[in-house]
């Protein structure tokens, strides 16, 4: 089992910039690959950003150029760096995380809203 918890959300003005960050416990040990979706309401999750467990990093439709992904393997968290934000990335970032059979692992949610 492994439980993640959320943090860094808020307001941030346009243009802005804000760092989630998302710490794993339990068997983390097991992970094959964290990531961050998102969720508009209404709408399904969709994958924002991605990191291995080699270090290799995947990222989605507006996140690239504009967010980063990274990892501090000693503290078993991962982060995500918004920068130059924009009003449409306003909706709550869940952080997940995959293990060696596949299973999906969840925060809770954290809202970001960008104010123009």
């Amino acid at each position: 089992q492994v439980h993640l918890v959320e943090s860094g959300g808020g307001l941030v003005q346009a243009g802005g910039s804000l760092t989630l960050s998302c710490a794993a416990s339990g068997s983390f040990w097991t992970l094959n690959a964290m990531a961050w979706y998102r969720q508009f309401p209404g709408k399904q999750r969709d994958l924002v950003a991605r990191i291995f467990s080699g270090g290799t990093t995947d990222y989605r439709g507006s996140a690239k150029g504009r967010f980063t992904i990274s990892r501090d393997v000693a503290k078993n968290t991962v982060y995500l760096q918004m920068n130059s934000l924009k009003p449409e990335d306003t909706a709550v970032y869940f952080c997940n995380a995959l293990d060696g059979t596949s299973t999906a692992y969840w925060g809770q949610g954290i809202q970001v809203t960008v104010s123009s």
